[in-house]
């Protein structure tokens, strides 16, 4: 078991104390730097990923490579925004985010660089890393159904198209439209069926709802438990949350409610995936330490420890899934470029619009 898995694993006191020890490593290479050792500099990172989510593995990297690493953390859209504002004087060097739609906003919005690295190359997968260098995977979520087997038998269920068939009608709940995991799901599929079935499919959807799109995916997941609707689509890793939540309530929703996979049949094209990612910003000063990190995170014991910490799917091949997903079952995930989510965005946001996807 590789020590960034270990320490995930250990009781909480002594995890503490752990973290506590690699703090103090980082604190210390910052006062030798600042008394003249400047070994190899610092790295700068705006966050989408909530501290606890990543600063271990950071303090590792900090540690092994003696690169002291500054982490500011908040919502995905603020950091866009602070970094659009910013511009050529951000301080950041790598932007950390979630979901493909988002990353490619940011290289839209010219505040990433295209950078070759044969180890990023070489450990993601083409289909999970922008065609041009500018952002990569570092983990894997399914947007998936999710079902109350008390009121749905799994052999009535089948694929993302079938939502939208009558049978399903007022049993369905979906957060908005305005949400980035949504949108992505419809951009996959514009790719996969074209605009005039995509569309056609959204109408059924949206015709299908029990009520209309609220919360998020916790919320949706809630009110499958409790009967409020039969069937929803959310992320696996808000699924893997609820089972191991120290709330007895939300661990007994994790019990009422069942995962599917869809369009796993023989020539389908498999489950939706989409990934958290990060690029190297276009003010990047420190452009060797923010590339040095990028790798850093595609190796096998980080792979490990963020896809444990995360309840998400590593992205480099043979890294196992965390033992926490095991129950999930095996799956066949969807291989279109994730950089056509982005590029389909648009055309996916229009589409629920003219719809009703409110």
């Amino acid at each position: 078991m590789s020590v960034l898995l270990r320490n995930v694993l250990e009781k909480p006191q002594e995890k503490k104390l752990r973290l506590h020890c690699l703090g103090v490593v980082a604190l210390m290479s910052s006062l030798l730097l600042s008394v003249g050792a400047q070994a190899k500099g610092e790295v700068n990172i705006y966050s989408a990923r909530q501290e606890s989510l990543i600063k271990p593995v950071l303090d590792t990297f900090s540690a092994e490579n003696d690169v002291v690493v500054n982490l500011i953390t908040g919502s995905a859209d603020a950091l866009l925004s602070r970094l659009k504002a910013e511009g050529d004087a951000s301080p950041a060097d790598i932007f950390i985010t979630v979901d493909a739609g988002r990353l490619h906003r940011a290289k839209a919005a010219g505040v990433l660089q295209s950078i070759n690295s044969d180890v990023l190359n070489a450990n993601i997968p083409s289909h999970l890393r922008d065609s041009e260098g500018y952002w990569f995977g570092l983990s894997q979520r399914a947007r998936v159904i999710f079902y109350n087997p008390e009121k749905v038998s799994a052999k009535d269920l089948s694929s993302y198209e079938d939502l939208a068939n009558p049978k399903w009608k007022g049993r369905i709940c979906v957060r908005s439209s305005a949400n980035v995991y949504n949108q992505s799901l419809v951009a996959s599929m514009l790719e996969a069926d074209g605009q005039e079935k995509t569309q056609a499919w959204i109408k059924g959807l949206v015709s299908n709802l029990a009520r209309p799109p609220f919360g998020g995916d916790v919320d949706l997941l809630k009110a499958v438990a409790a009967g409020v609707c039969d069937l929803t689509l959310a992320n696996t890793y808000y699924y893997g949350r609820l089972g191991q939540s120290d709330k007895a309530e939300e661990r007994d929703v994790y019990q009422r409610v069942k995962l599917f996979w869809p369009n796993q049949g023989e020539g389908e094209r498999g489950a939706h995936v989409n990934v958290s990612g990060a690029g190297v910003t276009a003010a990047a000063t420190n452009i060797e330490n923010a590339t040095l990190l990028l790798e850093f995170l595609s190796n096998h014991a980080s792979q490990e420890w963020y896809a444990h910490v995360n309840n998400e799917y590593p992205v480099v091949p043979g890294v196992g899934a965390p033992e926490m997903l095991v129950p999930f079952g095996a799956f066949r995930a969807d291989t279109i470029s994730l950089s056509q989510l982005g590029e389909n965005n648009r055309q996916a946001v229009e589409l629920m619009d003219i719809a009703g996807w409110k």
